[in-house]
């Protein structure tokens, strides 16, 4: 099969509250610690390449780089926090992408990783609506990751479009590490080897890939968020 690419999305929540008890920082941490493992995932599946891209969004909505890189020339920049949560324009900016063009037509299924601690402050359902509208934003293979016991999983579980489906819970920095690690790795198994089976059945895009990290408070010596 020649080689298709498959596009990951970060899209990362930098909103003033990400600054409170040290979750910047351990976003930032995360994100670069799973760096190795998606390089690792994009050598074993040659017949995928791997492009990623990482969108903000505080007060505004922006690309921490100006067009999808190949993971092994991507690099993280440190984010900062600011500002309110608008999420809404940080979905309509990905939706753009989604299109086609700028999309391929022919590509293997896109990750879409929304990371998130708090409540959005703008009209997110439309910006959502505008990602299902495009070919690619429906058949997209999804992520959100919820930070800390106040984030808006309702939210989080809509933007899976799955009922059966739940986002992946990170109250400390540790189970953080676990979900960014699952989710840059795991998700991009499954849009990258749709065949491939694994051994936890667990729903995620219409795939059955390995189970979510389950890495309990009691386990975890880390503070909770």
């Amino acid at each position: 099969m020649a080689n298709r690419p498959v596009h990951f999305f970060w899209i990362l929540d930098c909103s003033y509250s990400m600054g409170v008890n040290g979750k910047i920082g351990a976003l930032n941490f995360a994100i670069k610690e799973a760096l190795p493992e998606m390089r690792a995932v994009a050598k074993d599946n040659p017949a995928a390449s791997l492009m990623v891209r990482a969108l903000t969004f505080s007060t505004t909505a922006r690309w921490l780089q100006p067009s999808s890189t190949a993971v092994e020339d991507f690099h993280w920049q440190d984010v900062q926090p600011d500002g309110t949560t608008n999420l809404g324009e940080a979905l309509k900016l990905v939706a753009r992408e989604l299109e086609m063009p700028p999309m391929p037509e022919r590509a293997l299924k896109p990750v879409l990783a929304l990371v998130s601690d708090g409540q959005p402050t703008d009209d997110w359902r439309s910006g959502l609506k505008a990602v299902d509208a495009t070919p690619w934003g429906k058949r997209a293979v999804r992520v959100s990751i919820s930070i800390g016991e106040d984030a808006d999983k309702a939210m989080l579980k809509d933007f899976l479009a799955n009922p059966e489906l739940e986002p992946l819970d990170a109250n400390s920095p540790k189970q953080l590490a676990a979900a960014i690690r699952w989710a840059s790795t795991v998700a991009v198994k499954a849009a990258s080897t749709p065949m491939a089976a694994a051994s936890d059945a667990k729903t995620l895009g219409g795939y059955t890939p390995y189970a979510p990290p389950k890495v309990t408070s009691a386990d975890d010596d880390d503070d909770v968020w």
